[in-house]
């Protein structure tokens, strides 16, 4: 994140700048706004241009037009906004994504614009600037540390600084705070895009506890605990232990608290910590083990939500809750047929070892639970059913507080993360049962998979305290760039949501 995204009061016709970027809608007659300001200037040629070359206006169509010297701007790019009717904040961020993307194709060091789509089906200032900086942002994302080429390229034809200039200064106040909001959200999606992304020789449980250290150290009213193994067992987490019996990479429970001076609710965000997952001793098939650095997923969003989170202050105490450790198949592991205990005393037969992540989750749970908080939320890249049933870009939800289901469904919505309710069925809750334990770890059934893990889950939760889960399989590695601002690799799924939901409360 290297790019330095301003707003500032000036006049975008006076404003010198090696491009100024204007929006258009789809189909539109007459050019108006900021627009129409800069085509009265030009003498009209940006319209007579817009008509011979057929610009229509289509979301993300790009229209570039050289000034020669009529204005400050040395180039105007023209970026359609789509159907008026149609346009959104998500429209705002991918828009925004693709400007900057075209800005480092052709060189540009510098641009301007006005806030785009604001006072369109309500949008505000600060709206509005939120999307954009999200937008150019993490469009701009790339992991390059492996990649000298790349990063250099970055370097000699990144875009530098976007400047937003407007004339009102209640437009310029709105638009300030909507831009420090993007950018601390854009930094913890970005923390977590790079831990998803790293080499899982490098991205260990000890790499998570790093950055857990790290962050406390960093952030106001944030504090760590760390759990090694003996203190894990110490605590009866025998679940998560079993899971790490194979693995050479010591395992680490880790629990991050945010406390605010006059908090009077608190939430525990709980994250799927393994750090690669080979299936253990039922062992994947090769092309499905190929991204499973990124089983880390909801750890990396709960590190990323604490790598801000004195800065955007929401006025909740927090705990972030990890069990990190890989799943491997070496000589101690668990094996099928194995019965462990949780650390709320319930009893887990292990039917498949590939279902690793609610047994760690079930120790994570059972630990939140003992912080006594308001609100529990699991994130958890946790079954291919999930992706079956959604997708790729869209995660699944099952609660057993309505209310708090709304909230997250409403925080989704606003940061453009797509997620879907799923239920938490009661007559499928046999499928979980085990002859010779409490529960096993597998279902039954074919059938159902994610509604039946998260069913499994429900078992480590106080009954009494909201909770949330959120599978998130689909949406957290993108095997493919089907939006502007999302690039193959690790995503950072959930970080922006968590922090509009913890704001909102």
């Amino acid at each position: 994140m290297v790019m330095n995204i301003t707003i500032q009061k000036g006049d975008i016709t006076t404003f010198a700048t090696d491009m100024l970027v204007l929006s258009v809608f789809e189909n539109t007659k007459t050019l108006g706004g900021a627009a129409g300001i800069v085509d009265k200037t030009l003498a009209g040629l940006l319209a007579k241009e817009m008509k011979v070359v057929g610009f229509s206006g289509k979301e993300g169509s790009l229209l570039i037009f050289h000034t020669h010297g009529k204005i400050a701007a040395s180039r105007v790019l023209l970026i359609g906004l789509g159907e008026q009717t149609q346009c959104s904040l998500e429209t705002i961020r991918k828009v925004s994504a693709i400007v900057e993307k075209k800005a480092e194709d052709l060189h540009q060091r510098r641009i301007a614009s006005v806030l785009l789509g604001v006072g369109v089906q309500g949008i505000t200032a600060k709206d509005a600037a939120r999307a954009m900086a999200e937008g150019a942002l993490l469009g701009s994302y790339q992991y390059d540390k492996y990649h000298d080429e790349k990063a250099k390229k970055k370097a000699e034809h990144g875009l530098e600084e976007w400047t937003i200039v407007e004339k009102l200064a209640a437009q310029i106040r709105g638009g300030e705070q909507g831009l420090a909001e993007g950018i601390l959200g854009a930094r913890g999606t970005v923390l977590a895009r790079d831990l998803v992304n790293e080499p899982a020789s490098v991205a260990t449980p000890w790499h998570l506890v790093e950055h857990a250290k790290r962050i406390a150290g960093e952030q106001k009213n944030v504090s760590v605990e760390i759990f090694d193994r003996e203190e894990a067992q110490k605590r009866g987490m025998e679940a998560f232990l079993a899971v790490a019996a194979g693995a050479t990479e010591e395992p680490y429970f880790i629990h991050l608290t945010y406390k605010p001076k006059g908090a009077k609710r608190r939430v525990a965000l709980v994250g799927k910590g393994i750090t690669f997952d080979s299936g253990g001793l039922q062992i994947k098939p090769d092309n499905h083990m190929a991204t499973m650095k990124c089983d880390m997923a909801g750890a990396a969003a709960v590190l990323g939500v604490f790598s801000v989170i004195s800065e955007v202050a929401p006025n909740v105490e927090v705990h972030g809750i990890i069990a990190a450790t890989e799943n491997m198949p070496g000589k101690s592991a668990y094996k099928p047929g194995d019965v462990v205990r949780a650390m709320n005393g319930k009893t887990i037969e292990i039917g498949h070892t590939d279902a690793e992540g609610r047994v760690t989750l079930a120790d994570a749970l059972s630990f939140a639970v003992t912080k006594k908080p308001d609100v529990i939320i699991d994130l958890a890249t946790l079954t291919g059913a999930c992706v079956a049933a959604l997708g790729e870009d869209i995660a699944g939800i099952m609660c057993n507080n309505p209310k708090l289901c709304t909230r997250l469904l409403a925080a989704a919505s606003e940061s453009g993360e797509r997620l879907w309710e799923l239920p938490l069925a009661p007559e499928y809750a046999s499928l979980v049962k085990s002859d010779i334990a409490d529960l096993k770890n597998i279902s039954s059934s074919r059938y159902g998979g994610a509604i039946t893990a998260g069913l499994f889950l429900q078992n480590f939760v106080d009954a009494t305290i909201p909770w949330a889960h959120m599978d998130i399989a689909g949406p957290a590695f993108a095997e493919r760039e089907s939006i502007p601002y999302i690039q193959r690799g690790g995503t950072g799924y959930a970080v922006r949501m968590l922090l509009q939901y913890l704001k909102s409360i």
